[in-house]
């Protein structure tokens, strides 16, 4: 059975534009001192996505660099997502960037009962009416959201694959596109490279092998559906409504009640032991007007935007997707006062099983209940990404072993900190790892500066270090721990060393050598 048809509005380099650089802008928008996206200057210049800030500096000294506001991405799309409302009115927001709509009734509508001539003259009005708004996208029609998206993401603004043509189109495509860095990383080893080459593999020896998450992988790369689809709604409604009388003038207000309406909607889905991925937002406003969209929780998951298990999203992201959607009734310049709002609907959608959490004995109220519900005040103060977790994470260095992740949002996949680690540093810990490593001049007992060689050897001991002017003896150290990274891509291929030293004033460093130059990445005390 194939996936439905659907169409797939991607904007390029969204978080770019959202800080308001343009695409002939050598810029990008950095999240811990990496590109988390850049411009398409910024690309012909050598930048790429992952790049450490120093590095992507190095291939263009002009880069404009930008902190990430995700705040602002959503509130923009808005602007996105209601143009395309007005083609059809059921738009899923799949993130920021990235939004789909079904193609069934609005190419009927639009283009007439011949299906691929509806579909193209669906796509094109599409693609227009985004452009007329003064935003750059691509385009796509497919079966299912994954193929829709890197169909919208081709040359020439999109394309339209044929029914029932997914698995093929999606098959020279590298298993990169899954989103999925182990998996990427893995199969390559196993002489797996394209999605047409994963998707050939049995399903029974891909659920033996891997785990739930990489089976909805190669679902995806068989041009399915993430999940089969559900045996059947649940029978009871499970929206949650409020009115405002009198309407509501103030998005605060809005927004407030849109909180306090998703707490009740995940209590009642907590009764029927579900919880919502999608959920579907309805605003009324005091002319009768009425505006929807469909949320979809993807942020900080990794490949989770195309039907994630444990997805889910939390109140205080439900009421930040809300402010964005009243955002573009406030912000467009052709739209008439909109009175107040005087109705909020909300509708949970793509229901999916809930696994639960362990309570305390005799109703007890714990620590966590007290430290979130002072978390999500000062969330609702600040911003969304104001209060972040840390989770271990999988890696060499110790500023790869630990990911921020927003109060709310999905903590990484359990054992994604286990494997090995050729090159790791031993236990214990640093206390501080710095974002951008200072530099330090490391010499032996004649004043030359240590070098390591390309087999790892140390041409002297480390005798003395300089610290911004301050020299200090090295009384003891250990190492080296030599790391070769991504050797196979030119552009991220990284070898470096890393030293433990002990220095006179009883400081104890972690230093790493790249490309000759030596930098303080961690302190120990």
């Amino acid at each position: 059975m194939t996936a439905p048809r659907v169409l797939v509005v991607w904007c390029p380099d969204w978080p770019v534009t959202a800080v308001g650089l343009d695409a002939g802008t050598p810029g990008a928008v950095v999240v811990q001192a990496r590109v988390a996206a850049c411009s398409a200057a910024a690309r012909a210049a050598g930048v790429r996505r992952g790049q450490r800030l120093r590095d992507a500096q190095r291939h263009c000294p002009d880069l404009v660099v930008r902190d990430r506001d995700p705040d602002a991405e959503g509130r923009l799309f808005e602007t996105v997502a209601a143009a395309v409302a007005t083609i059809t009115p059921w738009v899923e927001v799949v993130r920021p960037g990235v939004c789909a709509i079904p193609v069934r009734g609005a190419a009927r509508y639009h283009g007439g009962a011949d299906r691929e001539t509806a579909e193209e003259s669906l796509r094109i009005h599409v693609q227009d009416t985004v452009v007329e708004h003064g935003f750059d996208c691509g385009v796509g029609i497919a079966d299912g959201l994954f193929a829709a998206e890197l169909a919208a993401r081709t040359a020439d603004g999109g394309m339209i694959v044929p029914v029932g043509g997914a698995a093929d189109f999606l098959a020279p495509y590298p298993v990169a596109v899954l989103d999925r860095p182990e998996l990427a990383d893995l199969l390559p080893r196993l002489g797996i490279r394209t999605l047409g080459a994963f998707a050939a593999l049995p399903a029974r020896h891909v659920a033996g092998r891997f785990g739930a998450d990489e089976v909805r992988a190669h679902r995806l790369a068989q041009g399915l559906d993430a999940r089969p689809p559900a045996p059947r709604p649940p029978h009871t409604d499970l929206s949650v409504t409020t009115e405002f009388d009198p309407p509501a003038a103030a998005a605060e207000q809005v927004v407030f009640a849109a909180k306090a309406l998703a707490e009740r909607l995940h209590e009642a889905l907590a009764a029927e032991a579900l919880t919502c991925v999608r959920i579907g937002v309805e605003v009324t406003d005091a002319h009768g007007r009425t505006q929807s969209r469909l949320w979809r929780h993807d942020w900080g998951v990794a490949g989770r935007s195309h039907g994630g298990e444990n997805a889910t999203l939390s109140a205080l992201a439900v009421a930040e997707r809300v402010r964005w959607q009243l955002s573009s009734w406030e912000t467009s310049p052709d739209e008439e006062g909109v009175g107040g709002i005087v109705f909020l609907r909300l509708l949970p959608d793509q229901l999916v099983p809930d696994e639960g959490r362990q309570e305390t004995l005799w109703g007890q109220v714990t620590l966590s209940d007290r430290v979130m519900r002072a978390t999500a005040r000062v969330q609702a103060m600040l911003g969304h990404q104001a209060i972040t977790r840390p989770f271990p994470a999988g890696g060499r260095g110790p500023g790869d072993r630990v990911v921020r992740v927003p109060v709310g949002d999905l903590p990484p996949e359990p054992g994604s900190s286990e494997g090995h680690w050729p090159g790791r540093i031993p236990d214990p810990a640093p206390a501080v790892v710095h974002p951008d490593p200072p530099p330090v001049r490391v010499t032996d007992a004649d004043g030359a500066p240590v070098t390591v060689s390309a087999r790892c050897a140390v041409s002297a001991p480390p005798h003395q270090i300089e610290i911004a002017g301050r020299v200090l003896p090295v009384t003891a150290w250990a190492g080296p721990w030599p790391a070769r990274e991504r050797w196979w891509d030119p552009v991220r291929f990284r070898r470096r060393a890393r030293f433990q030293v002990v220095t006179a004033d009883g400081g104890a460093r972690l230093l790493v050598v790249e490309g000759g130059r030596w930098y303080i990445e961690a302190d120990y005390a």
